[in-house]
């Protein structure tokens, strides 16, 4: 895709303008516009003068995501998709937490089409590769899911479809424009980047400053599993992520996330969970246990809720931080692994009744 208006910083914005003969100033407020108001068409930006508007949008497109569908499971989980200017469909996902004092709103956030890792257990992959997502695409599912919901998401996970690091230049880009203080202005403590292992990404990204969390989908404790449902682990096996992981800077208090799908005969066993404790032993780090998702096609199975209790114990009475995350909004595709952009089956839930934060 060609650049988009809403993947430009402020000064890109600036020099665009000062080169059409306009104020350099007009960049800020065009930023806010598209940053901090989250706006999909330049005719909203009411205090930039037409001419500039025009000017800009006709050097570079703003190219606006559409809202297709949008489903509420019965958890309260809401999964959006969108449709891009070249008719593919990506999707969000927002997570309300189980406990409502809290407060805490997570957004699942795309970052390509589709997916080239090819992991056996996901059902992005089965979509192939089909492209990255431009800097704007990646920022306008915060904007369009904070409409929807009513509310800014307080947490946000770069783990829907495609693997970030896949796409690391344009992934680096939203970042900057989502912690820009003219735009949504978020804390790197709120957003986590997640990778099923891709070692030079993991290093480029810890030489963001500040960086944001690290999460790594490790899903195996021997190469042999690994090779089996995670083919880049051929490339880059679990020694060397491990080494990549061990490297990656962390400021006080903050740890590495390894997310392990857990899938039943293949990675669940007692022996799993002691060699999972060995990898693992000395870094800051808390391990995340996902009962596998299903969707057609692969011949997974998930564990029983006793072997997964049983794998939590292990590597807690070995003083590991370890949880099992309950699945959310699988009733309606939206759960780990699930994103594929299949046809809603449920009901499609009215922008209104979003907004006003209806169950």
């Amino acid at each position: 895709m060609d650049l988009d208006l809403r993947a430009l910083t402020p000064a890109e914005l600036s020099a665009r303008l000062t080169a059409e003969g306009l104020p350099a100033y007009r960049g800020e407020q065009v930023f806010r516009w598209l940053h901090g108001q989250g706006v999909e068409s330049a005719d909203e930006m009411t205090n930039v003068p037409k001419e500039a508007r025009d000017a800009l949008v006709a050097a570079v497109p703003l190219r606006p995501l559409t809202t297709e569908v949008v489903q509420e499971a019965k958890d309260g989980t809401r999964k959006l998709r969108f449709r891009t200017v070249d008719g593919r469909a990506i999707e969000s996902v927002l997570i309300p937490d189980d406990d409502q004092d809290r407060d805490k709103l997570t957004l699942c956030v795309s970052s390509q089409v589709g997916c080239a890792m090819d992991c056996g257990f996901c059902a992005t992959a089965t979509l192939g590769y089909g492209r990255n997502l431009t800097a704007g695409e990646i920022v306008e599912q915060v904007y369009r899911a904070t409409k929807l919901a009513g509310r800014r998401p307080t947490n946000l996970v770069f783990m829907g479809m495609g693997e970030p690091m896949h796409n690391l230049d344009n992934v680096t880009r939203a970042l900057g424009l989502l912690q820009h203080p003219w735009g949504l202005n978020f804390s790197p403590r709120r957003i986590t980047v997640s990778t099923v292992g891709l070692v030079p990404g993991i290093e480029k990204l810890g030489t963001l400053s500040p960086a944001p969390n690290l999460a790594i989908s490790l899903n195996a404790t021997t190469d042999e599993v690994r090779d089996r449902i995670m083919p880049v682990n051929r490339k880059w096996p679990i020694a060397k992520l491990l080494e990549a992981a061990r490297a990656f800077p962390l400021a006080h208090g903050r740890r590495v996330t390894f997310e392990y799908v857990m899938l039943a005969g293949v990675n669940d066993s007692d022996a799993d969970a002691d060699r999972l404790v060995r990898l693992l032993r000395g870094m800051p780090c808390k391990v995340n246990l996902i009962p596998w998702n299903p969707f057609q096609g692969p011949q997974f199975e998930r564990p029983s809720a006793e072997r997964i209790r049983t794998f939590q114990e292990r590597l807690r009475a070995a003083h590991m931080a370890v949880y099992i995350r309950t699945p959310r909004g699988d009733d309606i595709d939206a759960a780990c692994g699930q994103l594929a952009a299949r046809k809603a089956d449920a009901p499609v839930v009215p922008a209104a009744r979003l907004a006003s934060g209806a169950a």
